[in-house]
C-alpha cells in the first residue's frame, strides 16, 4: 500500500516537473520572437528539439565562491573576446559521480540593471557534436537562486547559443574547466529538421 502511494506520488511529481519544463521551453521559444537580433523566425521554431524532461538531471550544487578572481577575456566562436569574472565553483553529484563546473559573471551585462544578478554557466559534455551542438550549451542562473551556499542546476534548461543557428554571433566558448566527461542527455538538442 505504501509503495503504491509512493509510486503514484513519484509519478505525479515527474508529471508536474515535465509540465514545468514544457512551460519553460514555450517561454524560451517565445523569446526568439521578441528579440530584434534573434537568428530564428516563427517558422524556424519547429526545428528546435529537446530531450524529454528528466528530473535526474536536476541537481543541487554546493557553491564555492571565488571572491578574489580577476576578470579575464573569454574567447568567442567569431574570434572576439568578452570580459567575464569567475563567480563560483559549483560541486555536485550526477548519477552518483562527483563533478564541478564554474559559473561566471559578464562584466558588460552586470552594468545593465536587468542583468545585474545574472550568472552564466557555459559547458560542454560528451553529447556535443553528436546529439547536441558541437560548441557546447549554456544555463542561466541568478544570484537570488543561491540559498545557504547551494544552488540548483537543471540541465533540462540547457540551451544552445545563437551560433548553433547562424553565423555572425559572438558566443562564448565554454572554458576547459567546464568540459564534462559525461553525456548530459537533457536540455536542447541539435537544431535542424525533425529527426
Amino acid at each position: 500500500m505504501l509503495f503504491a502511494l509512493f509510486a503514484s506520488l513519484s509519478g505525479f511529481s515527474q508529471t508536474s516537473y515535465s509540465r514545468a519544463i514544457a512551460a519553460h521551453r514555450e517561454e524560451y521559444k517565445a523569446e526568439f520572437l521578441k528579440s530584434a537580433k534573434s537568428p530564428l523566425k516563427k517558422e524556424d521554431l519547429k526545428n528546435l528539439h529537446f530531450y524529454d524532461p528528466d528530473s535526474s538531471y536536476r541537481v543541487e550544487a554546493t557553491v564555492q565562491r571565488t571572491p578574489n578572481a580577476e576578470p579575464f577575456e573569454l574567447p568567442t566562436y567569431d574570434g572576439q573576446k568578452k570580459t567575464y569574472v569567475q563567480y563560483a565553483v559549483l560541486a555536485f553529484q550526477l548519477k552518483g559521480k562527483p563533478y564541478q563546473l564554474t559559473i561566471y559573471r559578464s562584466l558588460q551585462l552586470a552594468r545593465l540593471p536587468q542583468y545585474r544578478d545574472y550568472l552564466f554557466l557555459p559547458f560542454k559534455d560528451a553529447t556535443n557534436g553528436q546529439e547536441t551542438y558541437g560548441g557546447g550549451r549554456y544555463i542561466d542562473l541568478r544570484l537570488g537562486e543561491i540559498k545557504n551556499g547551494k544552488v540548483e542546476i537543471d540541465f533540462n534548461k540547457a540551451y544552445n547559443p545563437y551560433c548553433a543557428y547562424s553565423d555572425g554571433y559572438a558566443c562564448p566558448i565554454p572554458p576547459k574547466d567546464n568540459h564534462l566527461a559525461v553525456a548530459i542527455k537533457a536540455g536542447e538538442k541539435n537544431y535542424g529538421k525533425a529527426e
